[in-house]
């Protein structure tokens, strides 16, 4: 597996990485194609929001093997709750839809992610899964 580290960009290119990474690791024994959003002082950060609820698999994946490969320590994800479904059937998008058609059953959200930690499909590392609640939003506690 090669693990190619690469900083972010200044703040007025948007969060974007740069061309040449600032590390390079090979490490023997493992495959590659993990990827992980954010890296830093071994904690891996994903944020998942909307994406197929599959995605959960690849992240923790991921995780469990920067973790084996002792490139981490602790992984951490961040998603919604069930209950911001209250907040999606009232508000509309710009064309006047409820936004609850936009999150469905099968997009991500802590009780997909719990099912698939309780499954231990993370292996040892471990994860600090963080639901985003109602009470997180202005106007809606």
């Amino acid at each position: 597996m090669t693990v190619k580290k690469y900083p972010r960009q200044s703040v007025q290119r948007r969060g974007r990485f740069a061309d040449i990474p600032y590390e390079t690791e090979m490490i023997e024994g493992y495959i590659d194609g993990h990827n992980i959003d954010f890296l830093k002082n071994r904690v891996a950060f994903d944020l998942e929001w909307n994406s197929k609820d599959q995605t959960f698999d690849r992240d923790l994946l991921a995780m469990r093997t920067y973790f084996d490969c002792g490139l981490i320590d602790v992984g951490v994800i961040v998603t919604r709750s069930e209950e911001l479904n209250d907040i999606f059937r009232k508000e509309k998008d710009n064309m006047g839809n409820s936004l609850i058609r936009k999150y469905g059953a099968s997009t991500t959200w802590i009780g997909k992610l719990i099912y698939r930690l309780d499954s231990r499909r993370n292996g040892g590392c471990p994860i600090l899964a963080i639901g985003i609640r109602k009470e997180c939003v202005e106007g809606y506690d």
